[in-house]
């Protein structure tokens, strides 16, 4: 989405007065402010008040691309450099659905110069050998994961996609895509019942883009507050995102027949405005969904394993081969299924050995960072003490 189809999509920008940047109006709310569709609200106002003292502007971050990002602020769509808040740490970096401060009308260049504390945000581990996580959106309230009907239901990929939904603090909700494809009711019934064994708490839903059915029911769901849609190409994300926006604000491409799968239609992480208020984050199909530092989520995920923990004889119990283990006897009278158990392992495993890669990778750095200032300190020392070092 380029800056000027940013501006398209967002020109539904309210103009409610302000006596400043970031301050309200004569009325107080924050509802009168123009930004209150976009998610501003008392607490960032709050947040943001030392900036606005600045004479900085606040701004939702609506894209990111190559060192710039566009933001709505009070004034419309601007782009601005992110030069100041480019930081060595991956998970710093600027996001779609940060909230900034930038640089008032007539700067040039425009930069931001600061974020907001985030309240949430939506991280993954990269496939890079550094084990460094990716932050995908900020600031959600729910996280929507899509999952096409048009293949085999993949119920370890939506554990995994809750595991981190949960970790993120958003609010997840499942998705089941192109349900006009099911022509067997009683079978839709069983796929839906099926996520939620999978996904105990969440509201499953499953919606057609192409007929309209279930997506006013999921608008209703997401009403006032911040989504990201997430999940795997030709999961129908782009095609959904246009329903709840209204207009075909996202390109879409057709899935392989064979497969059912889809190229990448959408390439950057894009902020849409809905017309009922509040916003949606569409992000590119996702081949890798690694976990990253999602203990917390994976336990959400999988609540009734953790609760039958509780009963185990063992209080370190490995649900292996211990006595008296209270999963294991469940699994053995058919309350608990061994593939939910297989799974529970699995991602237990995976995100221990991402913070031990992690805790290795932050040990070397501190010990790089120890040797450079060790070596600083002997350069001072030489230099004080006159000593010189041969050519």
């Amino acid at each position: 989405m380029s800056s000027s189809s940013s501006r398209s999509s967002l020109s539904s920008l309210s103009t409610g007065s302000t006596d400043s940047a970031g301050s309200l109006g004569s009325s107080g709310s924050s509802a009168a402010h123009p930004l209150a569709p976009y998610g501003w609200d008392a607490h960032w106002e709050a947040e943001f008040a030392p900036y606005a003292a600045q004479g900085l502007v606040p701004g939702r971050v609506v894209r990111v691309d190559r060192g710039q990002c566009d933001s709505v602020t009070p004034y419309g769509v601007v782009r601005a450099d992110t030069e100041y808040v480019t930081p060595h740490d991956p998970l710093r970096v600027v996001c779609t659905g940060d909230w900034a401060a930038l640089d008032p009308d007539g700067s040039d260049p425009r930069y931001v110069r600061t974020l907001l504390p985030r309240r949430t945000a939506f991280v993954r581990s990269t496939s890079s050998q550094r084990s460094e996580g990716q932050i995908l959106a900020a600031n959600v309230d729910h996280a929507l994961i899509a999952v096409s009907l048009a293949v085999e239901l993949d119920l370890g990929r939506v554990e995994r996609f809750l595991a981190l939904a949960w970790e993120s603090g958003a609010t997840p909700l499942v998705v089941l895509t192109k349900a006009d494809l099911m022509d067997d009711a009683a079978t839709l019934g069983h796929l839906v019942a099926d996520c939620e064994n999978t996904a105990p708490g969440v509201q499953v839903l499953a919606v057609s883009a192409a007929t309209g059915d279930g997506v006013d029911i999921l608008a209703a769901s997401l009403a006032g507050g911040t989504a990201v849609l997430l999940g795997q190409s030709g999961a129908g994300k782009s095609t959904l995102a246009n329903a709840l926006v209204g207009e075909d604000a996202q390109e879409v491409r057709a899935t392989r027949d064979m497969d059912g799968k889809g190229r990448h239609t959408t390439t950057t992480r894009n902020l849409l405005a809905l017309p009922w208020g509040g916003v949606l984050i569409d992000t590119p199909g996702l081949r890798g969904v690694g976990l990253w530092d999602a203990e917390d989520g994976v336990a959400r995920v999988f609540s009734e394993i953790e609760a039958l923990s509780e009963r185990c004889r063992f209080h370190d119990c490995a649900h292996q081969a211990e006595p008296h283990c209270a999963v294991l006897a469940a699994v053995e009278d058919g309350s608990l299924q061994q593939r939910r158990l297989d799974s529970y392992r699995k991602l237990l495993r995976e995100n221990e050995r991402i913070a031990a890669r992690t805790d290795a990778r932050m040990r070397a750095e501190m010990r790089r960072d120890w040797k450079q200032r060790q070596a600083l300190g002997r350069h001072m020392m030489e230099r004080k003490r006159g000593v010189q070092r041969k050519p």
